[in-house]
């Protein structure tokens, strides 16, 4: 049986702060405001994962209110939230995400947030597709107020014996 879910996330652009998307850390002036690491790609991807599984959200599993969660990278979370799907008897079929951001321009980090994802999950990284796009400067997407991403999940059942 196959499986879809989909996933979205926007975070505010603050100075100052580490900019992490995909689980890689990005050189820029700003970076994205939240409880943990606020990496709206691997959010966005968490929702999917779960969101395939009929298992909830992300804020369900891991609530912004939870002490324990401030500042914890969201490759954690990823994993716990993999960990959580292939419990139910699925697996990754494949990835397909967007990041929407005005700035910094992303194109020479996509390769390596794949390979990162793709370590974080145990799968071959020619499962996931990252494509990143801009908001042509509209509303606060283009305007370099913040960034979001969408991503959508397919996952199989496990195969049994």
């Amino acid at each position: 049986m196959q499986r879809i879910g989909i996933g979205y996330d926007i975070h505010r652009l603050k100075k100052g702060r580490r900019l992490v998307l995909g689980g890689v850390a990005i050189p820029y002036s700003h970076g994205l405001l939240g409880h943990s690491d606020a990496d709206a790609l691997l959010h966005a991807l968490g929702d999917a994962f779960l969101g395939a599984a009929a298992a909830g959200d992300i804020g369900k599993h891991f609530p912004d209110t939870d002490p324990k969660y401030k500042g914890i990278s969201s490759s954690i979370l990823l994993k716990k939230i993999y960990a959580l799907v292939k419990k139910k008897g699925y697996r990754v079929n494949n990835i397909d995400a967007i990041i929407i951001a005005e700035a910094p321009r992303l194109e020479k980090f996509k390769e390596k947030m794949a390979r990162k994802i793709a370590d974080t999950l145990g799968v071959p990284v020619g499962k996931i597709n990252i494509k990143a796009k801009t908001h042509e400067g509209l509303g606060p997407l283009g305007k370099k107020e913040a960034i979001a991403a969408y991503a959508v999940v397919s996952l199989n059942t496990e195969k049994r014996k």
